[in-house]
């Protein structure tokens, strides 16, 4: 008797899958080789689809860039400029190490993110005409992780980065595109 039970349940495991993968085959695409009104429908039905897909694709990049480039000022300040300026890079002082890596990380994760917020950007005609002269100050940014790491970063550093932060966000403002600031979580910075 105790065999059955998990023969059932074998059973019946079996025959859901069968149902399943039956099931999927039978809602997967048509091939549909008669050609007459199939041809016409889809190159009729062809500049709508392109037309809402490029729309669909700006008001993505739109939303994209705010996201990115929040996550980037966040970054930025929560863990470089707000550390800088309570001291906590200075020789001796307390939580300097644990700031320093924090800082580095938050350097290369504020870098990454701009530039796929300077990317998303050049999805939308307005946002890239705004963020298209910004790009020179993104890769000026590009070693400063590693110089705020090690801890060789002094106040043009952080200003260079506070800097190119504050331009995004007035670009974005300008092309209608408001960037806050949005902390990103520890576990995203090492992600």
């Amino acid at each position: 008797m105790p065999r059955s039970v998990p023969l059932r349940r074998t059973l019946a495991a079996l025959l859901l899958s069968c149902a399943l993968v039956a099931g999927a085959t039978a809602c997967g695409g048509s091939d549909d080789t008669s050609g007459g009104n199939a041809a016409s429908a889809s190159a009729a039905a062809s500049p709508a689809v392109s037309v809402s897909a490029s729309a669909q694709k700006q008001r993505l990049a739109k939303t994209r860039f705010v996201a990115n480039a929040g996550l980037a000022a966040g970054a930025t300040y929560q863990w470089i400029i707000k550390p800088y300026r309570a001291g906590t890079f200075k020789k001796g002082a307390e939580g300097r190490r644990l700031a320093l890596v924090k800082a580095g990380l938050a350097g290369g994760f504020a870098y990454n993110r701009l530039k796929a917020a300077a990317e998303n950007a050049k999805g939308d005609p307005l946002l890239s005409k705004a963020v298209a002269p910004l790009t020179a100050g993104i890769e000026s940014l590009k070693g400063l992780g590693t110089k705020l790491r090690k801890g060789e970063a002094g106040e043009g550093d952080v200003g260079a980065f506070e800097s190119v932060i504050d331009s995004i966000k007035n670009a974005g403002r300008d092309a209608g595109a408001e960037v806050k600031d949005k902390v990103p979580s520890t576990s995203q910075l090492t992600g």
